[in-house]
């Protein structure tokens, strides 16, 4: 035990290396909320404009799902940070890694809001309808209230699954928990830095995962034996 607490509980090793480790938290975190808040509503907004089934924009927005679905987290990161100077548009490693990683979301969001749109039966659509609301007001009324509700599990765990991509940011030098914490470990030749950062990770996900299980009971309603 006193070998293992040498190995990785070794706070004092720490010591000057504190501001590091929180500047790295905080980056973390923001990119994190960063990639959800962009990412689902940008994935919610195609979803919505492919129910109006204009063809030409409805094909677009597959082909973007199908692409930023098929490509790998990394070499997007990668590729917005070194490619897009190339076309005159250049990004910070932050907002690289931000902007890949909240278009990979959107993708995966808009296919999950998607199939809850196409999982709503055609009747409350024409239920809607015949209570004299319109095309808009049936959506956001009757329809999405359910898609919402139906589809915050799946959301859920592909939001925490590719906000934890935030570590891809250390491949172009975002200074996030996982890259500081990583060099901390080879300065001090000791792994209590990535202990720390194991349990800030857990900081940052495990309140977002209470909240959208809080969601889930809200929107669940009554249970009926």
């Amino acid at each position: 035990m006193e070998q293992l607490g040498q190995y990785f509980f070794n706070f004092g090793r720490l010591a000057g290396y504190w501001p590091d480790i929180w500047a790295g938290f905080f980056v973390t975190l923001q990119m994190s909320v960063l990639t959800v808040l962009l990412g689902i509503p940008l994935g919610l907004g195609l979803a919505i404009l492919r129910l109006y089934q204009v063809r030409p924009v409805s094909l677009l927005i597959v082909f973007f799902v199908d692409f930023f679905r098929a490509i790998p987290q990394l070499v997007l990161v990668v590729l917005f940070f070194f490619a897009l100077p190339v076309t005159g548009l250049v990004l910070s490693p932050f907002l690289a890694t931000v902007t890949a990683l909240a278009l990979i979301l959107a993708a995966f969001a808009e296919e999950i809001f998607w199939g809850g749109f196409l999982s709503v039966p055609k009747g409350q659509w024409e239920a809607g309808r015949s209570t004299g609301l319109g095309f808009n007001q049936t959506l956001f009324s009757v329809i999405l209230p359910q898609v919402v509700r139906m589809t915050i599990p799946p959301l859920t765990n592909r939001a925490i699954g590719i906000s934890k991509g935030t570590t891809l940011g250390s491949v172009i030098a975002v200074p996030e928990l996982l890259n500081v914490t990583s060099s901390i470990q080879s300065n001090i030749a000791n792994p209590t830095a990535l202990t720390i950062g194991a349990v800030l990770f857990l900081l940052i996900f495990l309140p977002f995962v209470r909240f959208t299980r809080w969601l889930e009971r809200v929107f669940k309603g009554p249970v009926h034996a």
